[in-house]
């Protein structure tokens, strides 16, 4: 067996000869970017990239797999070098120049998801101090109120730091394709009331949102709760003071005890501390803050090996954070939808050029927005 320094020195090397035949390389994919311009050619050529692929595959012997993977990230720095040669994604950079920065606050209406103490109430009062915030019964009736121009806003909750994804407004920001102009973070604090003349030993059942059932589970199982689902925390504590049984909590917020005048019989019931859900505001309008850092997109991608893969080294390869990655299946092809989030703002060119690559190859590319959190 060689001694180490010496296949060290063997690997240095080579890797000197591969970094001066990798610029060679990217110097061709220069010079093929301004040819397919002055000559009006496509930039990806899918037939061409698949048969490089499997040569490759094939003449890598054992390596096969592994050089295919490292010839699919060659050839996505290449067609990235070439489509800022062309200029692509004239369309979206164009809607990025009639962005206005500043999100109104005053003199709005603003939809949420709920009534008067819900989560939702708080974080549209929050987001929006002195609008006029409109309840709805339903996630789809904001976004319907939305489009058809009754409210400016909406405001919904997308993500809770213990039970995960609200796979309901994904499934709805992915179907309205409306822009994200805004977020903010809510710390969610439960307490566990009922009627005033109930005590905590005479509950027998709580009431209480979906996700805040998955928010408290422990909580629940701990005391033998049998959880029954509504459609929003205020809902339940409204339900429990309406049908007034001593035997039945509601899981809610104080501000939903307070309003429909029950009685806290535990506090801070979560399982976790820092409980905290992630608000949206959609618009059909684009707004983006100067200091705008987080930017969400969404596109679809065939079920095919490696196609997740060649679409994310693309943002390690320019240093982007990915946040958040969330997807839907559609059809019956085994095709998924992706929704994502990365860190960036779109005065940076290199965040720029990224999404204008993707809106010219992505099938359903769309830009939700770039934005800031509170």
């Amino acid at each position: 067996m060689r001694d180490l320094n010496e296949i060290r020195k063997d690997i240095n090397e080579i890797d000197d000869k591969l970094l001066e035949l990798y610029k060679r390389r990217m110097d061709c994919a220069e010079e093929v970017g301004y040819y397919k311009k002055e000559n009006n050619i496509p930039i990806l050529n899918e037939k061409r990239e698949e048969e490089i692929f499997n040569k490759i595959e094939e003449n890598g012997g054992k390596y096969g797999a592994s050089a295919r993977m490292l010839y699919s990230t060659i050839m996505e720095l290449s067609r990235a070098l070439q489509y800022n040669i062309v200029e692509s994604g004239k369309a979206l950079r164009e809607t990025l120049a009639k962005a206005e920065e500043a999100v109104p606050k005053t003199g709005v209406k603003v939809a949420y998801q709920g009534i008067k103490g819900a989560n939702g109430h708080e974080a549209a009062l929050r987001l929006f101090p002195e609008g006029e915030v409109l309840p709805y019964k339903s996630f789809e009736d904001v976004f319907l109120a939305v489009e058809n121009g009754e409210v400016s806003f909406g405001v919904v909750p997308v993500e809770n730091s213990t039970a995960g994804s609200v796979s309901a407004v994904y499934d709805l920001i992915l179907k309205h394709r409306f822009y994200i102009v805004g977020a903010l973070d809510l710390h969610i604090d439960y307490c566990l009331c009922g009627l005033k003349q109930s005590d905590f030993s005479d509950i027998e059942k709580v009431w209480t949102h979906p996700q805040s059932i998955a928010q408290c589970e422990n909580y629940i199982a701990k005391n033998n709760f049998e959880a029954v689902p509504k459609a929003n925390t205020a809902f339940a504590a409204r339900d429990v003071a309406e049908e007034k049984r001593l035997n039945v909590a509601a899981i809610c917020s104080y501000k939903a005890a307070e309003e429909y005048g029950l009685k806290i019989l535990d506090n801070h019931i979560q399982d976790i501390d820092k409980n905290t859900t992630r608000f949206i505001i959609i618009s059909k309008k684009l707004y983006i803050p100067a200091e705008a850092d987080k930017i969400s997109l969404c596109f679809n991608l065939p079920h095919v090996t490696g196609s997740l893969y060649s679409v994310l080294c693309r943002f390690n390869s320019l240093g982007f954070n990915l946040t958040k990655i969330e997807s839907r299946p559609i059809g019956s092809g085994f095709e998924y939808l992706f929704y994502l989030d990365f860190t960036g703002n779109v005065h940076s060119e290199d965040a720029v050029a990224l999404l204008c690559r993707m809106s010219e190859e992505m099938p359903n590319f769309s830009f939700l927005g770039n934005y800031s959190e509170l």
